[in-house]
C-alpha cells in the first residue's frame, strides 16, 4: 500500500477569512500610505496642492459620512458650517492675529457647539424635513455673508485675504509640501476620532438609532441627545475642514460656498461608500477631480457630463467605491475557499482509478 498524504491539510477557519486576500489588502493599503506620504517630492506643486485640498475634502466628508452614513440623518447644509469654519480661520487670523495653527481646533470647538445648538430643535426631525432644514441654512448663510451690516466683519463680496503661511524653520520642506503634510495630520486624527467613535457604545447607540429609534429609546438610549451630538461633531469635523481651505487657499469668499458645495459633499459620501471611513477619502478625491475632468472634456456641458458620471458610478457600484473593493475582496476570499475546499476534497476522496489501482496492489 502506498503511503499516506503527509502533508497537513489546510486550515478551514484560514480558508473561510480569506486570508491570503486580506494580506494583499493590507499590503496595499500600507503601499498607498506609503506612496502618498513620498508623493509630495516628486509631484508637481500644483499636484501637491490638489492632494492637500482632497485632504481637507476628506475631513469634511468623514463627518458627514458619521451623521449620514452610521446616524441616517441627512444633511444638504453641510457647506454652510463649512464656509463658518472658513471664516472663523480667516477673521482670527486677520483681525486678531492668532496663528493659523491655532485657528482650526478653535473653529472646531465654535462650530460644535454651534452645531449642537441647530441641532437641538433641528434634529427632532427626520428625513426629508431635517435635509429641508439643513437645505435652508446652506441657502441661506452665503447671503448671511454678504450683508451690509456684516462688511466690518466679514468684508462683504470682495472676501478676506489671508497672510501666505509660512512653513517652520526646522523642515526643510516647501509651503506645498508643508500644508499637505499638515492637512494630513488633521486627516489622520479625524479618521482615529471617527473609527472610534463608530466602534464604541456611541457607535452602537448610533446605529441603533439609525435602525429602529422606537427599540433603541426602548432600551434606554436617549435618541435626541444622539442625534445632538452627532450633529455637533459633525459640523466640527466640517468646520476644521473649512479653517484648513482658508490657510490652504488664502482666499474666503461668500461665493466660493454656495449650495453647490453642500451637494458635492453629499455626492461624495455617496459615491465614495456610505457608512465608509476609507469612502470619504475616496469621496474626497472624486468630488474634486471629477468636475475638473469634465471641464477638461466637455467645454460645452460640463455638469451634464459630471451628471452622467455620477449616474455610472451609482449604477456599477451602488454601495459606492470602497464598497465595490469590499466586494472584490469578498469574491476573492470566496474564490481561495472554493479551491481549498476542492483539494482538501481531492485528498480525502482519490479519483476512482487510483483506488482501483490501489486495490489491486
Amino acid at each position: 500500500m502506498p503511503a499516506p498524504h503527509t502533508e497537513p491539510l489546510a486550515s478551514a477557519e484560514d480558508a473561510s477569512s480569506g486570508k491570503w486576500p486580506r494580506s494583499l489588502f493590507i499590503l496595499a493599503l500600507l503601499a498607498g500610505g506609503g506612496a502618498l506620504c513620498i508623493a509630495p517630492f516628486w509631484i508637481a506643486p500644483y499636484s501637491t496642492f490638489q492632494l492637500t485640498l482632497v485632504h481637507i475634502n476628506g475631513i469634511a466628508l468623514l463627518g458627514l459620512n458619521l451623521l449620514t452614513g452610521y446616524g441616517g440623518q441627512i444633511s444638504i447644509g453641510h457647506g454652510a458650517f463649512y464656509a463658518l469654519g472658513a471664516y472663523l480661520a480667516a477673521i482670527l487670523v486677520t483681525r486678531c492675529g492668532v496663528p493659523y495653527l491655532a485657528t482650526v481646533p478653535i473653529a472646531a470647538v465654535a462650530c460644535f457647539f454651534i452645531g449642537v445648538l441647530f441641532g437641538l430643535p433641528a434634529l427632532r426631525l427626520d428625513g426629508h424635513y431635517l435635509a429641508l432644514a439643513t437645505f435652508s441654512l446652506a441657502i441661506a448663510v452665503p447671503s448671511l455673508l454678504k450683508a451690509k451690516m456684516l462688511d466690518w466683519l466679514t468684508n462683504g463680496v470682495e472676501g478676506i485675504r489671508l497672510p501666505t503661511p509660512q512653513t517652520p524653520h526646522m523642515l526643510p520642506l516647501t509651503r506645498d509640501q508643508w500644508l499637505f503634510f499638515l492637512t494630513m495630520f488633521f486627516t489622520v486624527i479625524a479618521i482615529v476620532v471617527t473609527h472610534n467613535l463608530v466602534r464604541g457604545k456611541i457607535g452602537r447607540a448610533l446605529i441603533a438609532v439609525r435602525d429602529n429609534p422606537v427599540a433603541a429609546r426602548a432600551m434606554g438610549i436617549d435618541v435626541a441627545f444622539v442625534k445632538t451630538m452627532t450633529f455637533g461633531i459633525s459640523v466640527a469635523f466640517a468646520a476644521t475642514a473649512g479653517a484648513l481651505s482658508a490657510v490652504v487657499v488664502r482666499f474666503v469668499a461668500p461665493e466660493s460656498f454656495d449650495v453647490f458645495v453642500s451637494i458635492s459633499f453629499l455626492v461624495g459620501i455617496v459615491v465614495g461608500g456610505i457608512a465608509s471611513i476609507p469612502g470619504s477619502i475616496i469621496g474626497g478625491a472624486f468630488i474634486l477631480v471629477v468636475p475638473n475632468l469634465a471641464q477638461e472634456m466637455s467645454k460645452a456641458a460640463p455638469w451634464a457630463l459630471y451628471g452622467g458620471l455620477m449616474i455610472a458610478f451609482i449604477m456599477l457600484l451602488p454601495r459606492g467605491i470602497w464598497g465595490g473593493v469590499l466586494d472584490l475582496r469578498t469574491w476573492l476570499a470566496r474564490r481561495a475557499r472554493a479551491e481549498n475546499d476542492t483539494r482538501n476534497a481531492a485528498r480525502l476522496h482519490p479519483p476512482l482509478r487510483h483506488r482501483h489501482m490501489e486495490e489491486q496492489v
